[in-house]
């Protein structure tokens, strides 16, 4: 697939719309500029690609909007060297823009067909520091923990304890909290290896975090 000059001012329109929504962190919004989104999206959908909505991408998901990848992105303050747990890999579009900005990444995904999808599509661009497993995310990867930050790209009915449990002392969990009718972003920050605080960030809209692989 072909990044053309039209695709890359596309992006930066894009980045200037999430600007103007309230995103400043640079490191972000430079990683969103550098990743192209269009080649997450089938052909016969490109030019949905950035518009700051989200698309379907099957099995009854999607790829988040632009403007929530960066939210959460901000959210979680990534520094270069972080090891990252995202749960729920969806398209591999997350795990990339975290692997632009230097993060090591580790993304799960519950899905078959998505995850036989993003672990072709992802080395492909590049994304070497991404590491793809197929499983259960609510479970996490307590073989690779603990995690400087932990981020969740679907709706949870409460926080995860196995997640929690492996966060480093000070790191963040970013995950929506709620029911069908909308979720609060939550920040959960860890601080010490009982306890930890919320914080909550405003409302968003997710598909539902599901336990249990699936083979689709």
């Amino acid at each position: 697939m072909i990044d053309s000059y039209k695709h890359k001012g596309l992006r930066k329109q894009l980045v200037n719309e999430i600007r103007r929504k309230g995103i400043s962190d640079e490191g972000v919004l430079k990683a969103m500029e550098a990743v192209p989104r269009h080649f997450f999206f089938d052909s016969s959908f490109l030019k949905f690609a950035y518009d700051d909505q989200p698309f379907p991408i099957g099995a009854g998901q999607t790829i988040s909007q632009p403007y929530t990848v960066a939210y959460q992105t901000e959210l979680l303050n990534v520094k270069k060297g972080d090891k990252v747990l995202e749960i729920g890999t969806g398209s591999g579009y997350q795990a990339c823009i975290l692997a632009c900005m230097g993060a090591k990444v580790f993304t799960i995904e519950r899905i078959k067909s998505l995850y036989i999808k993003a672990k072709a599509l992802l080395p492909e661009m590049q994304c070497n520091s991404i590491k793809v497993f197929y499983g259960d995310g609510y479970k996490g990867l307590p073989t690779y923990a603990p995690f400087d930050k932990i981020i969740v790209t679907a709706a949870a009915p409460l926080i995860p304890e196995a997640l929690v449990e492996q966060l480093k002392i000070g790191g963040y969990l970013v995950i929506p909290v709620g029911g069908s009718g909308g979720q609060v972003m939550n920040r959960v920050i860890k601080t010490s290896g009982s306890d930890y605080e919320i914080e909550g960030h405003g409302l968003f809209r997710f598909v539902p975090l599901l336990n249990e692989r699936e083979d689709i």
